[in-house]
C-alpha cells in the first residue's frame, strides 16, 4: 500500500510540474512560425462591402446612397414638442427619440408611418426610418385633440 501512495504523489508531482512548464513558457520560448504576406495586396473575402466617400456619403451595394445617421430627441413640455423643425437629407436613416415630459401623448410622422405608442409622463420611445422621400412632412400627437390644440411641428427632407 506504501508502494501505491508513493507513486501517486510522484504522479501528481510530475504532472503539476508538466503544467506549470507549459503554462509559463513565454513567445519567444515557443517555436517561430513565420508567414510572408504582400502587404499591397489586398484581401479579397468575397462579401462586397459599402463604401464612402471623403464627405461622409455612404453608397451600399445596392447602390442607394445615405448622407448617415440623424439623431433626434424631440421632447413635449404640456402641450408643445420642443422643436417646431426636424431637418434630414434624403437617404438619411432617421432616428427620433421622443421623451414626454408629462401627460400621455405620442409622437407620430403619417408621411413615413412611423411614430411611437402612446406614452406617459416620464417614459420614451425611440423609433428609425430612412427619410426616402423629399418634402415637408407633419408630426405630431395623435392622443385626443392634441394635435389641433397645437402639438405639432414639421420634418422636412431635403435633396
Amino acid at each position: 500500500m506504501q508502494i501505491f501512495i508513493s507513486l501517486l504523489v510522484a504522479l501528481v508531482l510530475l504532472g503539476g510540474g508538466y503544467y506549470w512548464y507549459t503554462s509559463t513558457q513565454t513567445p519567444d520560448d515557443a517555436a517561430d512560425i513565420n508567414i510572408d504576406l504582400d502587404a499591397n495586396m489586398p484581401m479579397n473575402t468575397g462579401t462586397p462591402t459599402n463604401s464612402e466617400n471623403s464627405n461622409g456619403t455612404k453608397i451600399s451595394v445596392d447602390g442607394s446612397v445615405s448622407t448617415g445617421t440623424k439623431e433626434i430627441t424631440v421632447t413635449s413640455t404640456g402641450m408643445a414638442f420642443n422643436q417646431k423643425t426636424l431637418t434630414v437629407k434624403k437617404g438619411d436613416r432617421v432616428r427620433i427619440t421622443y421623451q414626454n415630459g408629462g401627460g400621455t401623448h405620442d409622437l407620430r410622422i403619417d408621411g413615413y408611418n412611423v411614430g411611437t405608442k402612446v406614452l406617459n409622463g416620464g417614459q420614451s420611445e425611440t423609433f428609425e426610418f430612412v427619410a426616402n422621400k423629399t418634402g415637408d412632412f407633419e408630426y405630431y400627437c395623435s392622443v385626443g385633440n392634441h394635435r389641433a390644440q397645437g402639438m405639432k411641428g414639421t420634418l422636412t427632407v431635403t435633396e
